[in-house]
């Protein structure tokens, strides 16, 4: 048989076709009166993408640039700061805040967890400057809850700033900058707006723009206030990467089209569907006999499952590409060989979920016969809720943050 190779990873993801055909037509010199107009226009896109009426800086880099860049702006040699880990992205933020200079609180949660609240109260500060943590942390599927943090934050009349790597949250996860409080939230363009790596992003609230004006570890090209200047007049401070910038305005326009014209609304039909073929997935997975690695916080953006007692999850990566050409990812660090990632986020539907679940059936039935499946045992089990499901089910258990409430009962008793 023919394979077609399908990206299922939770970065990369699978490229937007509009994206790519405006990709392709990006002839523009980045200093004329075209590209400012497109400049201007993805800028203000970017508001409603992320449900800011904050600034909204765009890098050239991926990710981690902006997470860099949150760092360098936002603190001085010696600041303390508090940094919320519970995986491998977690702590990059404290070798970023390390390299700077900062002095690092950590607290941290085992892998497929969340952190305490109370830990984290335990663990502020009167100078503590910052509190870094991910929305959602991808290399174990854990959402964590960040509407409990800023609201600890106020309740405790903190002055840290909170920061957010909301890398693979925004798109996936409702998240409400503005009324939450976060300080700055960070987003990358290989995730959920469906293009390819090289650009980052970063909303900015008015207070972390003042402490900018205060702090003074070195930085030139991050230098955020230098972007926000000359966004003001639609250019980028350096030059900027065309072609993505391009990509992503068609990526925008596509969104906006899902929700009838309105980027708002189609950003909320996309976190809706992400919310969707992740309970697809979930369900399938279990169905199977297999075991979800992050059961009491799991996110949308990726499902993170564990593989069986004796087997190394490698084996699915291997033979969902050698026999499928569907690229999953293994555990990282000290997680490979142990679970295997599932993505959810930007150009995913139900079409590629219940194919992909067919071919995990594939490979459970055949290679790990000792867990007892059927062929047919995930699908039913995914196109049950798929059919139970309505369009407002997700919206009615949920906290704040998104989750299903029964998920964040921890969180939020504590907030309280």
């Amino acid at each position: 048989m023919i394979r077609k190779t399908r990206l299922f990873t939770p970065g990369p993801t699978p490229l937007l076709p509009a994206a790519q055909f405006a990709m392709a037509a990006a002839d523009i010199h980045h200093r004329t009166a075209e590209f400012r107009a497109l400049y201007t226009r993805v800028l203000a896109q970017l508001k409603d993408f992320v449900g800011t009426t904050n600034d909204v800086i765009l890098l050239s880099s991926s990710g981690t640039g902006a997470m860099e860049a949150s760092v360098s702006n936002l603190t001085s040699p010696g600041d303390r700061v508090l940094v919320l880990t519970a995986g491998k992205f977690g702590e990059r933020w404290s070798g970023i805040a390390k390299a700077f200079g900062c002095h690092v609180d950590v607290v941290s949660a085992p892998y497929g967890q969340t952190f305490s609240l109370d830990e984290v109260k335990a663990s502020l500060h009167l100078e503590t400057r910052a509190v870094f943590m991910q929305a959602t942390e991808t290399s174990t599927g854990v959402r964590h809850c960040v509407p409990a943090i800023a609201k600890l934050l106020k309740d405790t009349h903190s002055e840290a700033l909170l920061i957010v790597d909301a890398i693979t949250g925004l798109g996936t996860t409702h998240i409400d900058m503005d009324t939450w409080g976060v300080d700055v939230l960070v987003g990358g363009s290989q995730k959920a707006v469906m293009i390819p790596p090289g650009l980052s992003y970063l909303a900015i609230s008015p207070r972390a723009w003042d402490r900018m004006e205060a702090t003074y570890n070195p930085r030139y090209y991050f230098d955020l206030r230098k972007e926000r200047k000359n966004a003001k007049n639609g250019e980028s401070a350096y030059t900027p990467a065309v072609a993505l910038i391009a990509a992503l305005g068609a990526a925008f326009d596509w969104i906006a089209a899902q929700g009838d014209g309105s980027l708002v609304e189609g950003r909320k039909r996309l976190i809706e569907n992400a919310e969707t073929i992740s309970a697809m997935t979930r369900a399938a997975v279990l169905a199977l006999g297999l075991k979800l690695f992050a059961p009491d916080a799991f996110g949308t953006a990726a499902t993170a499952v564990l593989a069986p007692e004796g087997v190394d999850s490698g084996l699915f990566v291997k033979e969902l590409k050698s026999r499928f050409a569907a690229i999953i990812t293994n555990g990282q660090g000290e997680m490979k060989g142990q679970i295997f990632r599932i993505a959810h986020l930007g150009f995913f539907d139900y079409m590629d979920t219940i194919a992909l679940i067919g071919a995990i059936e594939q490979v459970v039935v055949k290679s790990i016969p000792q867990l007892g499946a059927k062929f047919g045992d995930g699908l039913i089990a995914a196109q049950q809720l798929y059919a139970d499901r309505s369009p407002t089910a997700a919206a009615d258990n949920k906290c704040l943050c998104g989750r299903e409430s029964t998920h964040c009962s921890l969180l939020h008793s504590a907030a309280k």
